[in-house]
């Protein structure tokens, strides 16, 4: 039987091809490890995510209605202070905490 004689120019471009293939695949791969890369879309992911964290808080902090201005609605301060009074509350322990097991 006779093998199928390849053309040796359509041979020589598919080589050249597939070279050119992967070359593209390895440079995008070194761009997806680059650790500078990596850092920065870690960081563009926790701006996402601080974004929606700030808006989600925005959204329990403020009233449901309008001011008198017909504007949107004031920080509830009652919230507000608890927030602060939790705060405070949580940075207490965690000094007395500290202080405990230094003696």
């Amino acid at each position: 039987m006779a093998d199928r004689a390849r053309d040796p120019e359509a041979l020589e471009r598919e080589i050249e091809r597939t070279r050119l293939e992967l070359a593209r695949t390895i440079d995008e791969l070194a761009d997806r490890v680059n650790p500078r890369n990596v850092a920065h879309r870690g960081a563009e992911r926790l701006k996402e995510e601080a974004a929606q964290v700030v808006q989600a808080a925005r959204s329990i902090v403020r009233s449901d209605g309008e001011d008198d201005d017909g504007g949107p609605g004031q920080l509830d301060k009652r919230l507000v202070l608890a927030g602060v009074g939790a705060a405070v509350t949580v940075t207490a322990l965690v000094l007395w905490r500290r202080r405990r097991r230094r003696r």
